[in-house]
């Protein structure tokens, strides 16, 4: 016997997390726990953190995976962003220009397939970037460049973000 599903609405998801202990993101279905991080994985996405917090210039400002995005429907948590201009400081969404993700197993494919189009829809975002944590390579798609799939690989390639004026060498994260 399965047991049905009963979707809930993002409003009841919101009011339901924000009294959680833990974090959870919404597919727009149901929520979905978030599940322990690799070392690997933490530290590619402390280190993108750090490097963008030390380069960018108000209005922008760069935060870690705290704060939640609210896509198409569905809530996310990327494991770094950059938020340029007016922020509601008691809020814990945010309006990113720049959002980045760092590729786990369990979630690559949602990473690579289903999340771009979800914060394409977001109208402040600029700049998708995909770290992997395996080795150094960043896969970035850009509003400018139609959302179109460009890579860095390699220590000593730079993620060039000139739409918040940062560069970033990838020795710094790998």
């Amino acid at each position: 016997m399965s047991a049905a599903l009963n979707p809930i609405t993002l409003e009841e998801f919101l009011a339901w997390e924000r009294a959680q202990p833990e974090r959870y993101e919404f597919d727009g279905i149901q929520p979905v726990a978030m599940t322990g991080g690799s070392f690997r994985h933490a530290r590619v996405g402390t280190r993108m953190v750090v490097a963008l917090a030390n380069r960018v210039q108000p209005p922008c400002e760069a935060f870690g995976p705290e704060l939640k995005v609210i896509t198409v429907g569905r809530v996310r948590y990327p494991d770094a962003s950059v938020v340029c201009g007016g922020s509601d400081e008691d809020a814990d969404t945010m309006a990113p220009t720049i959002v980045v993700e760092v590729a786990s197993p369990s979630t690559a494919l949602t990473d690579r397939r289903v999340k771009p189009a979800e914060y394409a829809a977001i109208p402040s975002l600029l700049v998708y970037c995909l770290l992997e944590q395996e080795r150094p390579l960043i896969t970035v798609r850009r509003r400018s460049g139609n959302w179109d799939a460009e890579t860095m690989e390699g220590r000593d390639s730079v993620l060039e973000l000139p739409e918040i004026g940062v560069s970033v060498p990838l020795s710094e994260i790998y």
